[in-house]
């Protein structure tokens, strides 16, 4: 009697776990359905767009570099004057690149009338143009643009978040899936065994390699999640409007150069105030990388010292003296397009740079393009914790921490996940139904431990609210279209 209960027992336990696979398998089949095509584009752009450094100083090299020289430098109100007899006289300035590097040629950047902008590259010892190149439509823009939304808009930025979220369950479930039910043994778990066959030696690869990815996947998933088009952006405000992103206005001591000091030649200044002005944020600024703790931090207005008389920006020269003795060398600044805007100092460390990115020396400066008088100054040190964890996972994710290891790292981990794809899509090809779609079958009795699976994937929609909606869809198509099926 005692045998018969204990087996029954067994059975139990062993229908119990069965039906547990069965369930799981399911969504992980679902998921990586809907995340395959997706993974694979973003492992292929995220790998290359590593590289970005490298490929722009093969590809644009003669445009970005010039012999180092001890010949004395032109003040950049010349050189932005330079840079605008390349393009048509309606072309708009809107940023110039401040450069200490000896070997870097001076990038002015100008909005043109048709909505793109162009760069300009000049000698900064000899004021020769070296070339001009779109800024939309350049090959690491655009490579950078499919990783993050397919070049679709919107649309294509939520497409990617998606596959993005869903890429979690499918790392959840791929984990339980191989979790051993039985005895453990190295291979087969940790190591796979070379000597299986046909569809079993995909199986193998694809759940040996999955569990040892599986760290950098949910990395780079959280990672890259704060800079999407949904999640990354809600997410970004709350964290600004908490305080955590955006340190109170430094209230430097200003420094005033006179509402009467000459301004540079630099055409898209205007000369008189437009009031009023709808303030801005950091990332409406015409610069190509912000840094993610400041983006949604509002801009400073610049401040008319005496409202009757008419008043000239500071120039250029003037600006950047300021900036340098404020301790600032090497930076992207934002012209001022309007009376009321400021100019803006930022320096993001590793951005174009190939060399270790120091997180500390991230800053931003306002200054207010009349009196020069330093409206706000956002450094590192003035973010809270959650904005240096988001900015350190943002320079791991992207190559720039530690220089050509981190780079290497990162390729590794794209090239792994679309070894996933590439196998997970063989698994389902040889073991699909002809004329079926070959999903495994559903399950009707879930068990105690699938509701707690349920509850955590419940929680997972709560806090990615995208993949909630779709999590909810799927599993009422699944309970209305499939239930007859099981």
């Amino acid at each position: 009697m005692q045998t018969i209960i204990e087996q029954q027992a067994q059975d139990e336990t062993a229908s119990v776990s069965s039906r547990n696979y069965r369930i799981l398998w399911r969504w992980h089949f679902y998921a990586g359905l809907f995340v395959m095509p997706f993974l694979i584009v973003l492992a292929i752009t995220g790998a290359i767009y590593v590289f970005k450094p490298q490929i722009e100083n093969v590809l644009y090299g003669d445009k970005l570099f010039v012999p180092a020289s001890t010949q004395a430098r032109l003040g950049y109100d010349k050189l932005l004057s330079i840079a605008a007899t390349a393009l048509p006289p309606d072309a708009t300035a809107s940023s110039i690149a401040v450069s200490q590097d000896p070997r870097r040629s001076t990038e002015a950047v100008f909005r043109l009338p048709s909505g793109d902008s162009s760069s300009v590259y000049v000698n900064p010892y000899t004021g020769q143009v070296l070339g001009t190149l779109s800024v939309e439509h350049r090959l690491m823009k655009q490579v950078r643009q499919i990783h993050r939304d397919l070049l679709l808009g919107r649309w294509g930025g939520w497409l990617m978040e998606l596959a993005a979220c869903w890429t979690l369950i499918m790392v959840g479930t791929g984990i339980a899936l191989w979790w051993p039910r039985k005895q453990f043994s190295v291979w087969g778990t940790l190591l796979p065994r070379l000597g299986l066959r046909g569809r079993a030696i995909w199986r193998e690869l694809h759940l040996v390699i999955g569990i040892w990815v599986s760290i950098g996947a949910v990395f780079f998933i959280m990672s890259g999640l704060p800079w999407s088009s949904f999640w990354g952006k809600n997410f970004q405000a709350v964290v600004t409007w908490a305080s955590f992103a955006q340190p109170p206005a430094a209230a430097k001591s200003a420094h005033v150069h006179g509402a009467d000091a000459p301004a540079g030649d630099h055409g898209a200044m205007a000369s008189m105030p437009d009031m009023p002005a709808v303030p801005k944020k950091m990332q409406d600024l015409p610069l190509a990388e912000i840094p993610w703790a400041v983006g949604a931090t509002t801009v400073p207005m610049s401040q008319l010292i005496h409202q009757t008389m008419q008043h000239q920006p500071l120039a250029i020269d003037q600006v950047v003296a300021i900036a340098g003795h404020n301790g600032m060398q090497t930076y992207q600044l934002a012209l001022p397009g309007k009376g009321t805007d400021v100019f803006t100092a930022s320096y993001a460390p590793g951005a174009g740079e190939f060399v270790r990115s120091d997180l500390d020396r991230q800053r931003t400066l306002h200054i207010d393009q009349y009196s020069g008088k330093i409206m706000k100054d956002l450094r590192f040190s003035d973010y809270s914790p959650v904005s240096k964890l988001v900015t350190l996972g943002v320079a791991l994710h992207m190559g720039e921490y530690f220089g050509l290891a981190n780079q290497l790292i990162c390729a590794v981990i794209s090239l792994t996940l679309l070894g996933m794809a590439v196998t997970g899509f063989v698994m389902w090809w040889k073991r699909r139904p002809q004329n079926s779609i070959g999903a495994p079958k559903r399950v009707l009795q879930p068990t105690p431990s699938i509701k707690r699976w349920k509850s955590y994937m419940a929680i997972l929609g709560i806090i990615f609210p995208l993949m909630g909606a779709t999590m909810l869809a799927v599993w009422l198509g699944d309970t209305l279209f499939f239930r007859k099926r099981a």
